[in-house]
């Protein structure tokens, strides 16, 4: 496995476009295109919110039911969320629109919106900024990254990644791309992921390697504790690698279920730190817990812990937070036998040791939480299993930029 500086354009026979449609937003770009110039197997995870948006009931269809996909249209200010049977009817108007002007199905297109909630979509926008991207897709790194750039919404950068491995003695590549920085607390993925790769693999097993990487990478996300409407995780597969089709779970499978982890895993981690309003990842590490659902369980509860997230901000080793959130997750542990750590690029530190403070210096742990990637670590000396969440602190920010979203 070689991480590679690439995106969605890294596989080959995949191509990106953008333009600034309007949509919501002025002088900046607000839609995406992906597409591939052969048919390419999908498969899709996406969120478990009863609440749906349009383009996820739109693209639950198409994964399970087309026998192919090569589009998939992304616009960002509106979500295309409790829209009604009109935002239904949207969601096939662009997957006409843009399967009359790349001269492919309706059903091989898939489509994705993200931003406010309950406002309907400018068809007509929509459907120019279509016609205006098909002419100007690419296979460059260019087109990629202006792609990643036009799908935001309070990101602050943009969030892509790439990893190249061999299979069958082809060179394969995974890239992809995605956005999230509010309305991040995945129970599927994430708010919006897009991955392509040339592997020729089985649409079956293409489905259960997504699924199979989901739960230890967006899974383990938090920002804010709300899962979005519109959480959607996509991945193109096309073939064009040259490989012998992958049918069966053996070590070419297993070889590509590790890049996927990788590459989700990053893009993961992107959004975790790029929280609205946030100054810094949080990184929380649960070892030697019983289970690994109990280690999963931990480490959540803590990296959501809103007390905790405000510590991280203030650069306060407030250990009694990460230990209140460790006790009320749900899950029998002694709290006489935890051993804490907190780690970051300028050091590392016990700060309690069997459920008592240290006497650690204050004015190193503070050195230790200025960092721009922090982690804290739990041993709960019951077992073997481990689990690590992502998030980020919570600040002054954070408020600011929800309290006034629509407008």
């Amino acid at each position: 496995m070689e991480k590679i500086d690439g995106g969605v354009t890294a596989a080959k026979g995949f191509l990106a476009a953008h333009t600034a449609a309007g949509i919501k937003y002025q002088g900046r770009d607000d839609m995406a295109m992906i597409y591939s110039k052969v048919p390419a197997v999908a498969a899709g995870t996406f969120t478990r919110n009863v609440v749906k948006a349009a383009p996820v009931k739109w693209d639950q269809q198409v994964v399970g039911e087309s026998p192919f996909v090569q589009a998939v249209v992304m616009n960002a200010g509106i979500a295309n969320a409790c829209t009604g049977q009109e935002g239904m009817g949207y969601c096939k108007e662009t997957a006409d629109a843009a399967g009359s002007a790349l001269g492919i199905p309706s059903q091989a297109v898939l489509v994705a919106s993200t931003g406010v909630i309950g406002m309907q979509l400018p068809m007509d926008r929509l459907r120019a900024g279509i016609g205006a991207m098909v002419p100007k897709l690419e296979d460059t790194r260019q087109a990629a990254a202006a792609a990643a750039q036009a799908i935001m919404t309070t990101d602050t950068h943009k969030k892509e990644a790439a990893v190249t491995f061999t299979v069958d003695g082809k060179t394969v590549t995974v890239g992809g791309m995605s956005k999230g920085s509010g309305m991040i607390h995945p129970n599927m993925c994430t708010m919006l992921a897009f991955i392509t790769t040339d592997l020729a693999i089985s649409h079956e097993l293409l489905q259960e390697a997504l699924s199979s990487v989901v739960d230890d990478t967006y899974n383990m996300i938090s920002v804010d504790g709300d899962t979005s409407t519109n959480d959607t995780c996509l991945v193109l597969a096309n073939g064009m690698a040259g490989n012998t089709e992958i049918t069966e779970k053996n070590a070419d499978y297993q070889a590509f279920v590790e890049v996927l982890f990788e590459v989700n895993k990053t893009l993961a981690k992107m959004m975790a730190g790029d929280g609205e309003g946030a100054t810094a990842l949080f990184e929380v590490k649960v070892i030697n817990a019983s289970s690994k659902a109990e280690a999963v369980t931990l480490a959540k509860s803590v990296v959501t812990s809103s007390l905790t997230k405000a510590a991280i901000y203030g650069h306060d080793a407030n250990w009694g937070r990460i230990l209140c959130a460790l006790g009320y997750a749900g899950v029998d542990f002694d709290p006489e036998k935890v051993d804490l750590y907190f780690e970051s690029s300028n050091g590392r530190l016990k700060i309690i040791e069997n459920g008592v403070a240290t006497g650690y210096s204050e004015e190193e742990a503070t050195k230790i939480l200025t960092a721009d990637a922090v982690t804290a670590i739990c041993d709960m000396k019951q077992g073997d299993a481990e689990a690590t969440a992502w998030g980020c602190d919570l600040t002054y920010d954070y408020v600011k930029i929800n309290a006034d979203y629509r407008s």
